[in-house]
């Protein structure tokens, strides 16, 4: 394996390129380890009523947009975050994937996926009740990143 490093006077943020045939066992290491790296730096605060909490991005299941708000579902909970969406799919780590036009999901936490040819497919958590739906347009892209981390 070769790592090249280019320095970018004009870049905005560092970006990691994986350039590869195919997912092997010391890839699939590496975009753990840099997975972890990046969750460690994303810092949220979650918000229900007037109190604040402060918990890792590990404890959530998904992301859901209702109404005007954001709301970070956990197992037996939910808090509202104060950011849009796209912001959210733009600071958090891989592990978390877009799965329709109003929701993102923690593929850590996915336990299973009822995948449905002929409309949305439904996403189930480990140890919860909680169930979301995952649109045949994201479909691919959830599933891709699940192989990834089980390859990995």
């Amino acid at each position: 394996m070769k790592v090249r490093i280019e320095i970018d006077p004009d870049a905005t943020e560092p970006e990691v390129l994986i350039r590869c045939a195919e997912i092997t066992e010391d890839i699939g290491r590496l975009q753990r380890l840099m997975s972890q790296a990046s969750s460690e730096g994303v810092k949220l605060v979650f918000y229900k009523g007037n109190d604040e909490y402060y918990f890792p991005l590990a404890a959530v299941l998904f992301f859901e947009s209702s109404g005007d708000a954001i709301y970070a579902h956990t197992r037996d909970d939910d808090f509202q975050v104060r950011f849009r969406l796209y912001e959210l799919e733009d600071q958090l780590p891989a592990d978390f994937v877009r799965i329709s036009k109003s929701c993102i999901v923690n593929t850590r936490q996915v336990y299973s996926i009822e995948h449905n040819l002929a409309s949305s497919s439904q996403v189930r958590f480990m140890r919860s009740h909680k169930t979301v739906y995952v649109s045949r347009r994201y479909y691919g892209a959830l599933k891709a990143r699940m192989e990834a981390r089980r390859a990995g």
